[in-house]
């Protein structure tokens, strides 16, 4: 068996890669709550392709015949219910591990230098991520798939001169039909999953090179001879790092794989729970509306996205002006792509940043979940001018940040991790 493994190694260095990225890679020793949802986002990911798969053999991507397939795999196919809320309940476990994920990497400043190019492979993922949820919408061709779709691709015809051209083309026909949906069906299941792995591989890889934050901010890698021989770490790590001398870190494996698995127990209880008591979570992860089968002449007394697009659809829906409210919603994502460039501060967790930052960040957060809220039920006069205040204090954060951090007072920075 030694020597089969041998062979296998010297012609695919598959050990070495495991050494290199998993079992030797040195991770900060004081990794906290916070650090289980990059794991736990991965475990996800996993969980969509596997159950995609199986639910692509008895689903039929046609206008004629998708909703009756659905119902055929939740009555009639062996445990497809299970299949199918799997598939449905972790879409929103996915949102809430990436939005949690992308939290914890705006509190510890896990953007900032040298990790830009990490933060931008990860607002892709997210990005790609939107879409390939817009697109399983679709699918399931319930009166909400239908309806919602039909208002979020409406919103390309608001752009000058190819917005009508748009639309047709990201359509396939002159309404929403089962070209669109047959489309659709062919990016959500084959050409967005591509790009979501390769992008989740070189999330990875950029991780790897530069190595991992931590709650203090500080580097573990310091320059080569700057660290006396006893304070160095005692661990043994791949001979990629033998460049640097490496202090406060252990082994991710078994230290860290050990504590993930804590983190994956712990969240298979929660993701449990809402698959066999509540798959529909109040109609917020499976509408109502969605268990009818669309009908272009009956519209539902309320349209509104899932959860996970709310906050943005409710920035839409506070600027009047069609065009600009499109504008809006799409500036919302791309300044979080801007945030390496627009936090201008040296000192990277918000343990050690001043009052006016954690003030900043928090009221950023409160913005964000009320957007969520104001984006899931109807408009009134009252709830409209709440998202005209959420949305300008969800603009500010960024335009505040660029202000104060280039001179902000920050706590001193320890050189070393204390715990």
């Amino acid at each position: 068996m030694k020597g089969l493994m041998d062979w296998i190694e010297a012609r695919l260095p598959f050990m070495e890669a495991m050494n290199k990225h998993v079992i030797q890679y040195p991770a900060p020793k004081n990794f906290n709550f916070w650090y289980f949802f990059g794991s736990l986002a991965m475990l996800v990911l996993v969980n969509q392709i596997v159950t995609g798969i199986w639910l692509t053999m008895n689903y039929v991507p046609s206008g004629e015949g998708a909703f009756a397939s659905i119902e055929y795999i939740m009555r009639d196919v062996d445990y497809g219910w299970l299949l199918r809320y799997m598939h449905s309940t972790g879409a929103s476990a996915f949102f809430v591990v990436v939005y949690l994920h992308m939290f914890r990497g705006m509190m510890y400043g896990s953007y900032q230098k040298p990790r830009e190019l990490l933060w931008l492979f990860g607002m892709l993922i997210f990005l790609v991520l939107m879409a390939e949820a817009f697109m399983g919408y679709l699918l399931p061709w319930g009166q909400m798939s239908f309806w919602g779709a039909q208002v979020i691709i409406s919103l390309f015809g608001a752009i000058p001169w190819i917005g009508d051209d748009l639309t047709l083309w990201i359509r396939g026909d002159y309404v929403i039909s089962g070209a669109t949906l047959n489309r659709f069906f062919a990016l959500h299941v084959i050409a967005l999953p591509l790009v979501l792995v390769v992008l989740v591989f070189l999330h990875i890889l950029a991780l790897h090179e530069v190595g991992s934050n931590n709650p203090e901010g500080i580097d573990i890698k310091k320059p080569k001879g700057s660290v006396p021989e006893g304070e160095k770490s005692k661990f043994k790590f791949h001979a990629r790092y033998d460049k640097y001398d490496i202090v406060d870190a252990v082994p991710f494996h078994p230290y860290y794989t050990v504590k993930d698995i804590m983190g994956v127990a712990g969240f298979l209880i929660l993701f449990c729970y809402v698959i066999f008591f509540a798959p529909e979570m109040g109609g917020y992860f499976l509408e109502k509306p969605n268990f009818e089968a669309a009908n272009p002449l009956k519209t539902p007394e309320h349209i509104a996205p899932v959860w996970y697009f709310t906050s943005f659809y409710a920035i839409l829906r506070a600027i009047p002006h069609k065009l600009m409210g499109v504008v809006g919603m799409g500036a919302a994502i791309v300044v979080l792509f801007l945030l390496p460039w627009l936090d201008r501060c040296k000192v990277k967790s918000v343990k050690y940043r001043s009052i006016w930052h954690k003030l900043n960040l928090t009221q950023f957060v409160i913005c964000f979940i009320i957007l969520g809220i104001l984006g899931a039920i109807p408009a009134t006069p009252g709830r409209t001018l709440l998202a005209q205040i959420t949305t300008f204090g969800y603009f500010a954060f960024f335009a505040l940040l660029w202000f104060y951090s280039k001179n902000e007072k920050c706590k001193p920075v320890p050189e070393r991790i204390s715990k």
